[in-house]
């Protein structure tokens, strides 16, 4: 059975900071869809870096993959708002909406998917993979003991 879920795609490095980082504010120009608030999304790497030219040795990540043209991770899409006077640290940009992000859960191994603007709908074969992954993730661990 899969999920009923949907991705965002963000370029790199930021789609690392959020996965490895601490990145939990995305910019976006347009407010989320109140239906979204709430619910559990996908994030996708875009295949081309951010536009500024910005690495992830300038976000003090120099240990991030890089991955480009994968699902990362799964992330709970937990508020947006317009910017604000400090509001969202250094990840906040003035005269942006900001997405707020919580419990972000990397996933083992990057699931390849092609992106799209906006919220979008992974196809069925990327949303098992992930769910595969996320199932394996919340698995007890052994013990080690039987009875």
């Amino acid at each position: 059975m899969t999920m009923t879920i949907r991705a965002l795609t963000v370029r790199q490095p930021f789609a690392d900071a959020i996965t490895h980082g601490t990145k939990r504010c995305e910019n976006r120009s347009r407010p989320i869809p109140r239906a979204a608030v709430g619910t559990t999304i996908l994030i996708h790497a875009a295949q081309q870096a951010h536009a500024s030219g910005v690495t992830a040795a300038d976000l003090d990540g120099r240990g991030w993959p890089d991955t480009r043209g994968a699902v990362l991770a799964a992330a709970v899409l937990d508020s947006c708002h317009q910017a604000a006077e400090g509001c969202c640290g250094a990840w906040g940009f003035p005269g942006y909406w900001h997405w707020t992000l919580r419990d972000v859960t990397p996933l083992p191994q990057a699931v390849p998917a092609r992106g799209a603007l906006g919220l979008w709908t992974p196809p069925a074969g990327v949303l098992t993979a992930v769910q595969d992954q996320l199932e394996g993730l919340a698995e007890p661990a052994s013990t080690g003991t039987s009875r």
